[in-house]
């Protein structure tokens, strides 16, 4: 069974009896089964310093994964990993983490950049607003063959207590003959969430990787405007979870590419 740890590793706003800045780590599995933290001035935060601790934690049995949310703690733990043969993920959804960071008052806000717009060369054809049904989703798709597809066993609606009749929302991009180009860019963004967003003009915005933002599409249209409020609605309602997919065309026969995602 693989292990997954969550790990953090950043300037603490406690301070030594002397006033000196500390760095702290904090790691835990994903149900918070196992906690573990240490700290250290800074500067002793280093990648030899996190090996060492990373050894301490573990004990016998190393994580195959650790799942880093803060952009700021991601090379540092890299590196550490790289030293113990430890897959490192970038990953926002880290949940068990950000519970106990949040209890012990630390902040976990990131700065993000503003959003970069598509690259003029992959957008498709045309697209749409859609919807499937919570109980229909994996079945419609697990069994397709789909070359990109990802359906992470913690977005399954199953898992997230949604019944079966929920209606979960997406977007629909008709890529015609960019639709592979296009596929393949945003699983090498890491997609996390793609939210709409209101302003002059409004637009769909997917976040990537640990900070990256896209503009996808803008509108200005009213009916596109009202379902896309319906799109944010249903996502509420939906805990979150919505999809994207990419197709060639609007037949109905074949897929690209397709993301369960979860707002965050």
């Amino acid at each position: 069974m693989t292990l997954v740890w969550q790990a953090d590793f950043y300037r603490s706003p406690r301070q030594d009896l002397d006033g000196k800045i500390l760095w702290e780590l904090l790691i835990c599995d994903v149900n918070r089964g196992f906690e573990y933290t240490a700290t250290c001035l800074q500067s002793e935060a280093n990648s030899s310093w996190l090996t060492t601790q990373i050894e301490l934690a573990a004990g016998e049995k190393l994580p195959d994964i650790i799942q880093v949310f803060r952009p700021q703690s991601l090379s540092l733990i890299e590196a550490a990993g790289r030293n113990l043969g430890i897959n490192v993920e970038p990953q926002r959804q880290t949940p068990a983490l950000k519970q106990w960071l949040q209890e012990k008052q630390y902040s976990i806000a990131i700065d993000k950049p503003p959003p970069t717009p598509l690259p003029d060369n992959l957008w498709g054809d045309e697209w749409r607003f859609a919807s499937i049904q919570a109980g229909d989703i994996v079945d419609l798709f697990s069994d397709r063959p789909i070359p990109i597809l990802s359906l992470p066993e913690s977005l399954k609606p199953i898992n997230l207590g949604l019944a079966s009749t929920v209606a979960i929302p997406g977007v629909v991009i008709y890529g015609g003959r960019r639709s592979l180009n296009l596929a393949r860019w945003i699983a090498q963004t890491r997609p996390v969430a793609l939210n709409y967003i209101a302003g002059a003009p409004d637009g769909l915005i997917l976040e990537a990787g640990l900070v990256d933002r896209w503009i996808l599409v803008t509108f200005e249209d009213a009916e596109v405007t009202a379902a896309a409020k319906v799109y944010e609605q249903r996502q509420k309602q939906s805990r979150g979870l919505h999809f994207l997919l990419v197709q060639p065309d609007d037949s109905g026969m074949t897929y690209t590419g397709f993301w369960l995602l979860q707002a965050i």
